[in-house]
């Protein structure tokens, strides 16, 4: 079927985006034999003014895939709702054909029955999309029903999403930069980091985080071996740096040193990020990835608490936070740390807590948010339920934020404060 996928995210938030994910499922659906034509509006035109000669009348889709990434900003004090744009390009579709609309992105599973709602498509797929979406598309192509498709919900449906089991990783394409995905290296003035993904799912269950309903709770692995031979293909394209953007590069631990030493017998010439969860990293570890190219890691402690990791259901203490950040700096590795204030059980003696914990780790960067976005079938929205913050029916898909009640007028001036002088902190 002649596909047009297009991805609607216009939202750099910390760095301009390659639509990496949907990149894979065009690569999926080429692999099918469908016919793919990709439409990445990164670059902030609106859709209303592209020329649509090439996608729409030379192209004649039958079949329309919009990848919604955010939702919002997650900014607690003037959040913005990202979905009135993505909205306006399925409306232009609209008005253009009469084709089938399809969801899917990390934000669309979030939210698949409200967002679809709010969105006026026809369909959308919860989820990783590579299998379902080339069933879909067979399906179609054949007229036939589509509404055992695991992990489809259409519109209108009162009828629950039926659950399918995830791919093995090995068996999905990993696309690489050609004509129908140019991969620009910069954006303006900005050299853009490839997100490249070697793992899918996260087992850890803190109690705010979303990712297993995106990704599923169990670690996948793509080979090692095949990963590199991919990121070899996107050097010989010119790209130079990378951002892993598994949820937590280091587990396994041995998974992330086979990585890390088949990209050393490469010999890349290449700098790439990542996301540590700080706990089970050894000196070893963070030796390979720093002989493999890594010059920037994200550590996502949170909090500088014990009570409230233990809240956050993390698995960490304040010490192991301490022991990676000394080994990161070791091996010359810059650190950019988060915290994430405001949760169950946060008192004003916890923030200042975290706020010296944090200090004392002199680390290159800071993020500070306080409040954080309750999101649907998380620990943190049954207790926001529980305190009467949100009622059970809340759909959340407005950005909603919990706050412990007692820092309420007091945290923002305090972070306001402790930023003063720290021209590396930011919130």
């Amino acid at each position: 079927m002649r596909t047009l996928l297009i991805s609607a995210n216009t939202e750099q938030l910390q760095m301009p985006v390659l639509p990496m994910g949907l990149a894979c499922v065009a690569a999926a659906a080429e692999r099918a034999g469908h016919e793919v034509r990709f439409l990445n509006l990164m670059s902030g035109e609106d859709f209303e003014k592209i020329d649509r000669e090439g996608a729409f009348t030379g192209f004649d889709p039958q079949v329309i895939g919009i990848s919604v990434r955010n939702i919002d900003d997650q900014h607690r004090n003037a959040p913005k709702f990202l979905l009135e744009p993505v909205k306006r390009v399925v409306d232009a579709c609209r008005a253009l054909t009469s084709v089938p609309i399809v969801l899917g992105g990390a934000g669309y599973s979030i939210f698949p029955r409200s967002a679809l709602a709010f969105l006026g498509a026809d369909m959308g797929l919860k989820g990783e999309g590579e299998a379902a979406f080339v069933m879909l598309l067979d399906r179609l192509s054949r007229k036939e029903d589509v509404s055992d498709i695991p992990n489809l919900l259409l519109a209108g449906s009162r009828a629950g999403v039926r659950t399918g089991g995830f791919q093995k990783l090995d068996d999905l394409p990993i696309p690489v930069p050609n004509g129908l995905f140019p991969f620009p290296t910069r954006f303006g003035a900005q050299k853009i980091r490839l997100p490249f993904q070697t793992r899918r799912g996260c087992p850890m269950r803190c109690s705010y985080c979303s990712t297993a309903a995106i990704e599923g709770p169990i670690l996948r692995k793509r080979s090692p071996e095949m990963a590199v031979d991919s990121i070899c293909r996107f050097v010989e394209a010119g790209f130079s740096h990378f951002f892993f953007v598994d949820n937590t590069f280091n587990f396994p631990p041995s998974y992330a040193r086979k990585l890390c030493d088949c990209l050393c017998a490469r010999k890349l010439a290449i700098e790439w990020s990542c996301i540590l969860y700080p706990w089970l990293i050894d000196e070893g570890l963070v030796e390979s990835m720093a002989r493999a190219g890594c010059v920037e890691v994200s550590l996502g402690f949170e909090s500088g608490s014990e009570k409230i990791l233990r809240s956050m259901n993390k698995r960490f203490q304040p010490a192991d936070v301490r022991a990676v950040s000394t080994l990161l700096h070791k091996y010359g590795i810059k650190r950019m740390g988060f915290l994430l204030l405001g949760g169950p059980g946060e008192t004003r003696q916890t923030v200042e807590e975290s706020f010296e914990f944090a200090a004392s780790l002199e680390l290159e960067a800071m993020k500070v948010t306080t409040g954080i976005r309750i999101y649907p079938h998380t620990a943190l929205a049954a207790a926001a339920v529980q305190e009467g913050i949100i009622s059970p029916a809340d759909d959340l898909l407005r950005p909603t934020f919990y706050l412990a009640r007692p820092l309420e007028g007091w945290i923002d001036q305090t972070v306001s404060g402790w930023l003063q002088g720290k021209p590396n902190w930011h919130s």
